[in-house]
């Protein structure tokens, strides 16, 4: 019985891929923003990415944020939330403090200073072994960063009519090349706009929710201590939290990728995440649910990525149900290591070392984390990105 559920999961596997995303399975490459009712029935209803090229053409902010003179002195007497990190992975599994042989979920130290120190401190990024990004997900970019409110829309037009909703949140994201994003999955539709750099998205549908290897983790906080060289600390939240968090990591270090796909053979073994680098103008679609890791390319001449966007709440309708049930078939990772097959092992690591191609890369190659639902189930507002 239990041979026969999990085939039948491998074979929902490439079932959605072929069913929702064609043969062979690609995302959608939209030259112009789709009509609200296209975008509702194309994407939007069979829970389907896709990117749009020119997705923002008219916003002042792209000609505008590539030059950190105008945001320095835009934002000059601001006061901003900075995040820091020791490696630059917010939100993401590190060794327990107590027990480095285990993982708990570690968030950033966050620090409020005024924007021209906090973006030196990004661009500062990797020195003294921290890592600094520009981030709060709360709806930062319509509290925070006001002042840059006429440079793009507090919306998006065609998505709101199609929604029937305004965006619950529009964030800001800033930060170099060192900052990357575990994989995970949020219960919102997301419209994703890069600004300057490029964002480098790898995607799984939530079907592929087992490959995912998604545990519960004690939830912990970097302490960064300027007084001290500049040291961080992990500390225990106290009374203890559980965080469910995806425990693969898509790119290890070479010395670990032997013992990453002995780990999570459900993952290396499977087929290929979507890869999407999404460019500055460009917006990507990302419907709720779906599982991504996020890596960034600085633009070459400030240094930095900026990207925005914008959360619109989901439907939690009879997909969401399906999908909380699968989530809950229990799939079997007691195989002997040493008797599993890599075929596709090497493939899922590939795009980890790729340099940045002349065109978006929307398709499965050919060669073959949650919003952190915190322990309490209600707890839907947490988002990363």
């Amino acid at each position: 019985m239990t041979e026969r559920i999990e085939s039948s999961i491998q074979n929902l596997w490439q079932d959605v891929r072929e069913l929702t995303l064609g043969t062979p399975p690609n995302i959608d490459h939209l030259p112009t923003p789709p009509t609200p009712l296209q975008f509702l029935r194309r994407h939007v209803m069979p829970n389907k990415p896709c990117l749009i090229s020119a997705a923002v053409p008219h916003w002042p902010a792209l000609s505008l944020w590539p030059s950190a003179a105008y945001l320095r002195t835009t934002l000059a007497a601001t006061p901003v939330s900075l995040h820091l990190t020791p490696t630059g992975k917010a939100d993401s599994l590190a060794p327990h403090p107590a027990a480095p042989s285990s993982l708990c979920f570690a968030s950033a130290h966050v620090q409020t200073l005024p924007f021209p120190q906090a973006l030196d401190s990004v661009l500062a990024s990797g020195e003294n072994n921290r890592v600094a990004y520009l981030q709060q997900q709360n709806d930062c970019f319509r509290g925070e960063y006001g002042p840059l409110a006429a440079d793009c829309e507090d919306h998006i037009p065609w998505a709101t009519e199609a929604l029937g909703c305004p965006p619950d949140a529009v964030n800001l994201w800033i930060g170099d090349h060192s900052s990357e994003t575990s994989f995970h999955k949020d219960h919102y539709e997301n419209l994703y706009v890069v600004i300057t750099g490029e964002k480098r998205f790898l995607l799984l549908p939530p079907t592929d929710v087992h490959r995912m290897y998604v545990h519960d983790y004690p939830a912990a906080q970097y302490v960064y201590n300027h007084q001290d060289g500049g040291e961080f600390e992990l500390e225990l939240e106290n009374p203890i939290r559980y965080v469910p968090w995806c425990s693969v990591d898509p790119c290890p270090l070479p010395i670990e990728k032997q013992s990453e796909i002995e780990k999570f053979p459900l993952y290396f073994n499977g087929p290929k995440p979507f890869e999407v680098t999404v460019k500055a103008g460009e917006m990507l679609y990302l419907p709720s649910m779906w599982f991504h890791h996020v890596r960034q390319i600085p633009d070459e001449k400030t240094g930095l990525t900026i990207a925005i966007n914008y959360w619109y709440d989901m439907q939690f309708d009879i997909k969401y149900a399906y999908f909380n049930f699968l989530q809950f078939i229990p799939y079997s990772l007691s195989e002997d290591p040493s008797s599993r097959k890599l075929i596709n092992a090497e493939s899922n690591l590939d795009k980890c070392s790729r340099n940045s191609e002349d065109e978006s890369d929307t398709t499965l190659s050919q060669d073959f984390k949650n919003a952190p639902l915190i322990h309490e189930e209600n707890d839907l507002h947490r988002k990363i990105l």
